[in-house]
C-alpha cells in the first residue's frame, strides 16, 4: 500500500482525495489544508472543504498559515510517506519537502502548459476557450511547471459556469489522477515536459478585472459574466453604486453600448458594442441577490429605456 500526504483546500481538492480514499491500493497519512477562514458578511469562520473530509474520515490534519519552515511540515515529513498528491492547495511546496518523497504531483484544472496558476477556469470561460481540461503533473518549485504526466480535456458548454466547471473538472481530475497514479509509481509512465513557448498565466482575477466593459461585444460581456459566477461575480454601475450580475443570457438587440434597449415586467436587455444581453440573476447595492423579475418589481421598477449601466 502506498503512503500518501494530500494537500488541498477547496471543493474540488476535496472531491479529489475523496477519490483516493476509496482505493484500496492508497493510504492518506496526513492532510495539509489551509487555515480556517472568516468569510462573509458575518465573518464566520469556517474550514476547507477538504478539512471536512479529512475529518469525516479521521485523518491526521495540518494547517499552517505558512508551510515552508513550519513544525507542520517537519512533522509531515516525518510520517515516512511515499508521495505527496496536491490538488489546489495554495501554497508552495518547499524543496525540502518535495525532495523528502519518492514522488509529488498535482492534479492541476488546465490543459498545461495553458493557463499555470490560481484562476485556470475562470479564464478559460473569460476567454471563450471551447474547452477546459486537468493535468496531472510533477510538482516542482516553480508554479505549475513540472512534466506532466497525463491530461483530459472536456468542452465548454454555454450554459457553464466556473461553479459547473469546477464539478465537472474535480470529478475528472479525480478519475484522471486514479487511473495514471498506478502506473506513474510503478515507472511505466514516462513524464512530457512542457512546451515553454506555450505558456500562458491565470493569476487570481483582479478587483478590476470584474467591472464590465459595456463596449466589448454581447459574447465578451456574457463569457465573462459566466467566468466569474459563482464567485467574484462581475459588477457595473447603476447611478453610481455598484451593480452585480450573476447570470445573464445571449439575446438579439442592437443599441447605444450600456443602454437598456428592452424592459418588460420580466426582462431586462442591454446593449453591448456589438449585440445584446438579458439579465437573469442581479444585486443592486444593498440588497441581497435576486432574480431578475424581483428586480423589475421592487427597486428597478422606475427603469426605463435608454437608462444606462456603466455610470
Amino acid at each position: 500500500m502506498t503512503k500518501l500526504v494530500f494537500m488541498g483546500t477547496p471543493a474540488f481538492s476535496a472531491t479529489v482525495l475523496e477519490g483516493l480514499l476509496t482505493d484500496e491500493r492508497y493510504e492518506i497519512v496526513a492532510v495539509v489544508t489551509q487555515p480556517d477562514r472568516a468569510v462573509g458578511r458575518k465573518k464566520e469562520i469556517r474550514m476547507t472543504p477538504v478539512k471536512e473530509v479529512a475529518l469525516a474520515h479521521d485523518l491526521p490534519i495540518y494547517q499552517p498559515e505558512k508551510l515552508s519552515g513550519s513544525e507542520e511540515m517537519a512533522q509531515v515529513m516525518a510520517l515516512g510517506a511515499d508521495g505527496i498528491v496536491t490538488a489546489a492547495y495554495g501554497q508552495f511546496l518547499p524543496s525540502k519537502l518535495l525532495n523528502s518523497m519518492d514522488f509529488a504531483v498535482n492534479v492541476h484544472a488546465s490543459l498545461l502548459p495553458k493557463y499555470r496558476g490560481g484562476a485556470p477556469i475562470h479564464y478559460a470561460i473569460i476567454n471563450g476557450d471551447a474547452e477546459a481540461g486537468v493535468t496531472i503533473m510533477e510538482m516542482v518549485k516553480e508554479m505549475d511547471a513540472g512534466d506532466m504526466v497525463s491530461q483530459k480535456a472536456l468542452p465548454i458548454l454555454d450554459e457553464d459556469n466556473v461553479g459547473t466547471m469546477f464539478e465537472k473538472l474535480a470529478v475528472l481530475g479525480r478519475d484522471l489522477l486514479l487511473e495514471t497514479l498506478p502506473a506513474y509509481i510503478a515507472g511505466e509512465v514516462k513524464p512530457v515536459p512542457q512546451d515553454a513557448s506555450q505558456v500562458t498565466f491565470s493569476p487570481n482575477i483582479s478587483p478590476e478585472e470584474e467591472r464590465l466593459d459595456w463596449n466589448k461585444s454581447a459574447r465578451d460581456i456574457f463569457n465573462q459574466i459566466r467566468g466569474m459566477y459563482p464567485w467574484p461575480v462581475a459588477h457595473t454601475l447603476l447611478d453610481g453604486k455598484r451593480f452585480k450580475i450573476y447570470e445573464a443570457d445571449l439575446v438579439e438587440g442592437q443599441g447605444q453600448a450600456g443602454h437598456i434597449i428592452e424592459k418588460t415586467k420580466k426582462s431586462l436587455v442591454v446593449a453591448t458594442g456589438q449585440g445584446a444581453i438579458s439579465l437573469k440573476t442581479v444585486q443592486p447595492a444593498g440588497k441581497p441577490r435576486m432574480a431578475i423579475t424581483d428586480f423589475l418589481n421592487g427597486v428597478g421598477r422606475n427603469l426605463e429605456v435608454g437608462d444606462a449601466f456603466g455610470h
